[in-house]
């Protein structure tokens, strides 16, 4: 198996089903592991995981605000797995950083894989 990761890429985006979440947003911190069989030499980039490519789908994704987060972790990993039909297994978890919970200190995450 070869696996590509992401670590600790953070954003600010606008996901959360409270009104105030929604108009001043919160920023997060993502982890993104993706895997698949290697079945020959790796020489060329077209034949891996690019992991520009794998920012530039996860940060257009965080530009559309979802309710759950749940739902934005699996949305990210349809469209991974579209652009990158040889990975098996998708692996994520993102974390709000500032919850609004009140007297809460620390954040709040949730972690989702999906094997194809």
């Amino acid at each position: 198996m070869i696996t590509v990761e992401l670590k600790n890429v953070r954003f600010h985006a606008f996901h959360g089903l409270y009104a105030e979440e929604q108009k001043s947003g919160s920023d997060y911190d993502i982890n993104l592991s993706v895997s698949w069989e290697e079945n020959k030499l790796i020489t060329e980039l077209d034949e891996t995981v690019n992991y520009a490519r794998l920012h530039a789908l996860v940060k257009e994704e965080m530009k559309k605000p979802r309710r759950l987060l749940e739902t934005l972790l699996m949305e990210i990993a349809e469209k991974i797995h579209g652009e990158f039909p040889h990975v098996r297994d998708i692996n994520m978890r993102i974390a709000k950083l500032n919850p609004p919970i009140v007297n809460f200190i620390g954040s709040t995450s949730v972690t989702y894989r999906k094997q194809f």
